[in-house]
């Protein structure tokens, strides 16, 4: 069955915007990497934390061709709820003020500093502990895209158009990490977490209804209504919390 635009849209969009974010997180400490070792070990650590993504993730797609629809959908959908009121909770708190902003180039420095100080400690070289930043980096901020592109594409027909949207974040990153050589630090994290907490709550409670049965009103139409649920709340919620914060200061 070909899947409506009402969802295709939605799904490439959340895939882009996700692996946006989880993209530029990793390409900031694998520059840090590179800056204090060099590129052979920040690339080959990255390069190890792709293949054995490209490994997980050909090992999962036979496996959920064997799961009953329903129970992918409800179990995705319970994920990817949490996954997503995670992310809106902490962009609601960020955009109240009550937490810090994620700073990339803080991080950048931090990193940095981490690597040099080790560097420092030990005579021998360290090129391999520099290589397995990069690769933990790269693994566990490519975790989060699998798990992404595949709760909003899996039981639906959508793994590849959302498999195409976080392949095009990622790419994106990519290019423009290589030529500038800089933290991307003017992307606007906080405001396209806030985001994409919204659209991972809504397909987290549509799939969750559709895995429990539930006829939506408007079927896949449905998922407009929820996304425009939650972003009204997350907004309301943050104006809610800034008052306080704003009369302390």
């Amino acid at each position: 069955m070909t899947p409506a635009l009402a969802l295709i849209a939605p799904a490439v969009t959340t895939a882009f915007l996700a692996s946006l974010v989880e993209a530029v997180e990793a390409l900031t400490i694998v520059l840090a990497v590179a800056s204090v070792r060099g590129w052979r070990p920040a690339g080959l650590g990255a390069l190890a934390g792709l293949v054995l993504l490209a490994l997980l993730v050909a090992a999962l797609g036979p496996l959920l061709e064997l799961v009953p629809l329903q129970l992918l959908q409800l179990t995705i959908g319970v994920l990817l709820l949490l996954f997503g009121m995670r992310w809106l909770r902490k962009a609601v708190l960020r955009s109240a003020g009550v937490i810090p902003l994620h700073d990339e180039e803080k991080a950048f420095a931090a990193e940095t500093a981490e690597l040099q100080e080790q560097a420092r400690r030990k005579e021998m070289r360290l090129d391999w502990l520099a290589g397995l930043a990069s690769f933990k980096a790269v693994l566990l901020e490519g975790l989060e895209v699998v798990f992404i592109v595949i709760a909003v594409g899996a039981g639906r027909g959508l793994l590849w158009p959302a498999a195409f949207g976080a392949a095009a974040a990622c790419a994106a990153v990519l290019i423009i990490g290589v030529i500038i050589h800089k933290p991307l630090a003017r992307v606007p994290e906080n405001t396209l977490k806030f985001v994409v907490g919204v659209m991972l709550s809504s397909f987290g409670v549509f799939w969750t209804g559709e895995g429990l049965g539930v006829s939506w009103p408007g079927e896949d139409l449905a998922l407009l209504v929820f996304a425009a649920l939650f972003l009204a709340t997350g907004l309301v919620t943050a104006g809610l919390l800034r008052r306080p914060v704003e009369a302390v200061q």
